[in-house]
């Protein structure tokens, strides 16, 4: 089984969970910048949660797939329009697409990332226990690179979860290019998109190191996301964030959501494909909940932040594991009841 490219979008890679173990060799960690929506897509498919899928970046025209046999495939992330051969499809359920039967991704109404799941997952090369995409040093995914139109990418095994689904859908199908269930994952409980997010952070190690008054302005003010953004990191501009005085640090380890402040005093929030160390003053951490948020903001947008502690981002996170977990459950007896 395989999908065929006819328009590959601005920028669409395969992404997984990311490249988890090699940072201390200098190797980044890559993956989905937005792994709640990525997680999402494969439970709705019967994949791993680790499965590679389709990464969509969508500020621009989005891809155009053809699928070349029958496919249990599923769409997550941001609010966009898709199609299947001319027809209206729904986003956060599973999807059992008809052989030949082509999906178009539309106007993208909020956000800025989908994420594209199929039953299987995507049968690329692995490169260090991974399969997503690091384009910089064109390792991963399909031969290091984003998606170019004439690409035909290969499809692994199904699940027997998967199979069971796509039994099912496909019972309903009729005349129809494609067949849904009649439910859907509330993603406006799971990715809560708005014009101008609130990002709770915890504060970060050097965060006594910049002024009385830039501490206040940074958990008060909005910063706003500019053109410059990317999967390394999201460039901000807003009140410049100073230090008390001159600071000399050692280059230490940065994680995902990072938040430096460089010499210019604009933020900048490290993503998925960031450098494994950092040299400039982290103000705070993102939380790991939020950072889905961080991935689906546009250029333009305004993020507010708002400072909590580490019991509070670890309950958060554990309720959101929590309800992943019981997703997956009800996706798995779906499949059997």
């Amino acid at each position: 089984m395989s999908i065929h490219v006819i328009k590959p979008g601005m920028f669409t890679t395969i992404q997984d969970k990311g490249r988890k173990g090699y940072q201390k060799y200098g190797v980044l960690t890559s993956g989905g910048m937005d792994p709640l929506s990525l997680r999402i897509a494969n439970i709705l498919t019967g994949n791993e949660e680790s499965e590679a899928v389709l990464e969509i970046t969508l500020m621009g025209p989005g891809p155009v797939l053809t699928c070349q046999k029958d496919a249990l495939i599923s769409v997550t992330g941001a609010d966009v329009e898709i199609d299947i051969d001319g027809e209206p499809a729904s986003l956060w359920k599973p999807l059992f697409v008809r052989s030949g039967s082509t999906l178009t991704f539309g106007p993208c109404k909020r956000g800025c990332r989908s994420y594209l799941a199929v039953a299987g997952g995507f049968d690329v090369e692995t490169v260090m226990e991974s399969k997503s995409t690091y384009v910089r040093a064109g390792i991963g995914g399909l031969n290091g690179r984003p998606l170019e139109k004439g690409d035909v990418l290969s499809i692994g095994k199904p699940s027997l979860v998967a199979n069971r689904l796509s039994n099912r859908l496909k019972s309903h199908l009729k005349q129809a290019a494609y067949s849904a269930p009649d439910w859907t994952v509330s993603h406006t409980h799971f990715l809560p998109l708005r014009k101008s997010p609130v990002i709770r952070v915890l504060p970060g190690r050097h965060l006594s190191f910049f002024q009385e008054s830039s501490q206040s302005t940074f958990f008060e003010q909005p910063f706003q996301v500019t053109p410059q953004s990317d999967r390394m990191g999201c460039r901000l501009k807003g009140e410049p964030v100073q230090l008390k005085e001159k600071l000399e640090l050692i280059s230490e380890a940065v994680a995902f959501g990072s938040i430096q402040i460089p010499p210019d005093g604009q933020p900048i929030i490290l993503l998925a494909d960031r450098q494994t160390t950092g040299g400039y003053p982290r103000i705070g951490e993102v939380a790991t909940v939020d950072l889905p948020l961080i991935a689906q903001a546009m250029p333009g947008a305004n993020l507010y932040f708002k400072r909590i502690d580490h019991q509070d981002a670890e309950q958060a996170l554990f309720k959101q594991e929590a309800e992943l977990k019981e997703l997956a459950a009800r996706i798995k007896l779906e499949a059997y009841v």
